[in-house]
């Protein structure tokens, strides 16, 4: 393994060290999974993750590595599709969200190499899976989504 792939607290610390970047999504159905995937990553990961819940009632702690920003979004503060008066959907926020951060920010690259991992329910991840492979032309393989939703390709 090359010197600059190594993931250790030295390692991360040095300043060629290669850092994986990555896009986690999640809701307050995934909040377990979050965490747990949230604590397999190497410490000097950078990058994005967007979670969806219903109120600031259920934003809680959770750790993220230094070098990733962890942004909440409740639903009872957003309204729903632009026009409607409509209530803010499960899964409009984070779609809304997600697509415009990955459409400002995300490598065009395709070997820039992020980690996309979509949890959650079913609508915001299919509208964000749908608008990544799409619209951004990120390989559908490279997506991790829950299986039984069937959006990535084998």
């Amino acid at each position: 393994m090359p010197e600059n792939d190594v993931h250790n607290a030295n390692a991360c610390r040095a300043s060629k060290h290669a850092r994986a970047q990555h896009l986690v999504t999640a809701d307050e159905s995934s909040l377990d999974d979050l965490e747990i995937l949230l604590a397999t990553l190497p410490m000097c990961s950078t990058g994005r993750v967007f979670v969806e819940v219903p109120d600031a009632a259920h934003i809680a702690e959770i750790r993220v590595p230094a070098r990733m920003t962890i942004t909440w979004l409740t639903r009872d503060s957003r309204s729903g599709a632009p026009g409607t008066g409509r209530s803010c959907a499960p899964g409009e926020a984070l779609s809304r969200a997600v697509v415009a951060w990955a459409d400002e920010m995300l490598c065009d690259d395709d070997g820039c190499g992020t980690s996309v991992t979509l949890l959650g329910g079913y609508l915001g991840t299919a509208d964000i899976f749908d608008h990544l492979v799409e619209r951004r032309g990120i390989d559908a393989a490279r997506i991790h989504t829950p299986a039984r939703f069937g959006l990535a390709t084998a």
